[in-house]
């Protein structure tokens, strides 16, 4: 991991020291929620300081069963809710004590992983690592069910953004917004595998190219070849498959490579691995578009296929449902795989390392209150009086 470089100050380049440690929980601006250890693990490594080293002084609202932690990303104090469980039964619950303990929210970042749609609507190919951040959000297995069909209740759902979330958004639609935004994300990203290597934590190293699978939607992740089990009577999509394989990879059950889909970004990605490094070619592509959330992980080819063509959805997740209508919500998520049969776990940890990394290059670009800012800091006032442009947004 070499020519990692921070600017001075911190990681984000922010000056240090610039901000107070908080008094009261009311001047914590910004939440992030995740709901596995990972993606909070991911997302600790990139916070700046942490307000609760020595313990918490911050405490919490009755009824609040939440645990916290606090603590500064560039010039912003966040908190980081680790949800008790996946699912939007346990975020709803978890965001319900995050409002009565923080009750000045203006942003929520629910970071971590996602089922990808590999084909977007507009033709985009989507590939492992790249991140999804929400604009829109659809329930899609909420609905009614009629005799023969389910129809899903129409409408997104009321987000509760403000203006300043919506003109966060609105510059991620513009290219400079964008460009810039997947080159901190790709910066951060060097620095969170960095900082984890040297702390020895989890692996965030880009998992490669090759491990980049993507099967025809209607190809079944089963036994192939001669088998003793249910997998050897199979023969149409419906037909049941043993217990065994949904626990196991495609390089066991055989699944056949013959029914690869080929992409072009896997072959870009192959050849900056082979003529450059892996670091130049792990750099993940950020797509801003509508996400599905559902009570049911999406592990079907062809219905992923069919919901995201019906809803224009770009990945399925579990969480956002429970917070999207309660507090001024992005959902931040990594694609970890393709929402099909033969998604499994090797990419999990790069995916989560990426949506904590555009997590905090989304930070840099949100607008901040100076109302908790420290007066007469030489170096933002000195900054300020000379005209001198901030260089993360150059």
């Amino acid at each position: 991991m070499q020519g990692i470089r921070s600017p001075p100050g911190d990681s984000s380049g922010f000056p240090a020291g610039i901000l107070r440690r908080p008094d009261r929980r009311d001047q914590f601006s910004i939440a992030i929620v995740c709901a596995l250890p990972l993606e909070y693990d991911a997302v600790t490594l990139l916070v700046d300081e942490f307000w609760d080293d020595t313990g918490d002084t911050y405490g919490r609202s009755v009824g609040d069963s939440n645990s916290y932690t606090t603590g500064r990303i560039g010039n912003h104090h966040v908190v980081v809710a680790l949800l008790p469980g996946i699912g939007k039964v346990n975020a709803a619950v978890a965001v319900a004590g995050l409002r009565a303990s923080y009750t000045n929210i203006k942003l929520t970042l629910l970071t971590g992983i996602c089922g990808g749609v590999p084909i977007s609507g507009t033709r985009d190919e989507i590939v492992l690592g790249d991140v999804i951040v929400s604009d829109s959000l659809v329930q899609y297995d909420h609905g009614r069910l009629y005799p023969g069909v389910f129809a899903t209740r129409t409408g997104e759902g009321q987000n509760r953004s403000n203006a300043d979330v919506r003109g966060l958004l609105a510059s991620l639609r513009t290219e400079l917004g964008l460009e810039r935004l997947q080159r901190r994300t790709s910066y951060f990203l060097l620095q969170l595998q960095h900082e984890s290597l040297r702390k020895s934590r989890r692996d965030y190293q880009y998992p490669g190219a090759a491990s980049d699978r993507l099967f025809a939607p209607d190809h079944r992740h089963k036994h192939y070849g001669p088998c003793f089990c249910i997998c050897s009577q199979w023969k149409k999509l419906s037909d049941p498959v043993c217990q065994e394989v949904l626990s196991i990879s495609c390089s066991e059950t055989g699944c056949e490579i013959a029914n690869v889909v080929s992409r072009r970004r896997l072959e870009l990605r192959h050849a900056i691995e082979q003529q450059h490094s892996r670091v130049r070619a792990q750099d993940p592509l950020v797509f801003i578009g509508r996400i599905g959330s559902g009570d049911t992980v999406m592990k079907s080819g062809l219905d992923r296929d069919r919901i995201a063509k019906e809803h224009d959805i770009i990945a399925f997740e579990m969480e956002g449902a429970g917070l999207w209508e309660e507090l001024p919500c992005l959902v931040v998520k990594g694609v970890c795989d393709y929402a099909d049969s033969h998604k499994d776990k090797a990419w999990q940890n790069f995916a989560a390392a990426t949506a904590a990394a555009t997590m905090k290059a989304l930070l840099e670009k949100y607008i901040h209150s100076d109302r908790y800012l420290k007066r007469k800091h030489p170096e933002m006032e000195n900054s300020v009086a000379r005209g001198i442009p901030d260089h993360r947004y150059c």
